[in-house]
């Protein structure tokens, strides 16, 4: 049986490597409120300090990945003062934050719909395995509203191309467009998807582990660098990975024909 961490609104199961993430409303589609944000933020700082871990999958219980933001939770948000709001808002850019950041891969398993906040949900995360049957929107717009908080992950997702025709039409994506987007890497068939996640996991399991945060760091500090900052930071940063202790017994396993030891 998985280690769980006890939440209200999500669940947390820790096994053999994988950290699962699990919105856990199923009852609402898993739509985000309060409870959910704080409980996200705490469940991936929690992941952060456990050194045993190599992947987090983030999901959905039931027959939706996130339906966005919980209508209850949004009919309180309506008489919020702007200091409430502005506070609301920074624990929901700060979910997002503590998301991206993770040093681990992080792959969202996509069940079902994702709108609203549920597609920035699933933008976050590093690599995207959708259900043919998810559906995913940026409607904020058809509310008078924006996708602000998760503007830049899904930005960096789809371009700027893609985000201002879905932005500002709040269009349902299917899978499948969603695939040809860029906000999916993989569509399968729903009866596929736990197959697809754990061949993916073992993929990322077999890397080093050092090496896989080392090019989230990558990923995230080199496009806004100029040509003479981002080759002096990449040749310091291949020179540190060849003489660590991973680099060494990574490039050791492979001239002498052998599975490196954190596969064991």
């Amino acid at each position: 049986m998985p280690n769980t961490k006890q939440y209200q609104t999500i669940k947390l199961e820790l096994e053999a490597k994988i950290a699962r993430v699990k919105l856990n409303r199923p009852e609402v589609r898993n739509a985000f409120n309060e409870t959910v944000i704080s409980e996200m933020t705490d469940a991936f700082k929690y992941i952060r300090n456990q050194n045993n871990l190599r992947v987090v999958v983030v999901t959905g219980e039931g027959k939706g990945f996130c339906a966005g933001a919980d209508l209850n939770w949004m009919k309180g948000v309506v008489n919020y003062s702007y200091e409430e709001n502005l506070r609301d808002s920074q624990n929901l850019s700060d979910m997002f934050a503590e998301m991206a950041s993770c040093p681990l891969p992080t792959i969202a398993r996509v069940n079902g719909s994702a709108i609203g906040g549920g597609t920035g949900m699933v933008a976050v995360c590093d690599i995207v395995i959708a259900s043919e049957n998810a559906v995913f929107s940026l409607s904020e717009v058809k509310l008078g509203l924006v996708p602000a908080c998760i503007s830049p992950y899904v930005l960096r997702r789809m371009g700027d191309k893609n985000c201002r025709e879905y932005f500002l039409t709040g269009e349902r994506l299917t899978a499948e467009k969603a695939l040809v987007a860029g906000l999916v890497n993989r569509v399968v068939p729903e009866s596929k998807l736990d197959e697809e996640v754990d061949k993916l996991i073992q993929q990322l399991i077999s890397s080093g582990p050092k090496a896989l945060a080392v090019c989230k760091q990558l990923l995230d500090k080199v496009p806004p660098m100029n040509q003479q900052e981002f080759g002096s930071y990449t040749a310091k940063v291949i020179t540190e990975l060849r003489l660590s202790d991973e680099g060494q017994e990574g490039m050791k396993a492979f001239f002498e024909k052998r599975k490196p030891k954190w596969c064991e």
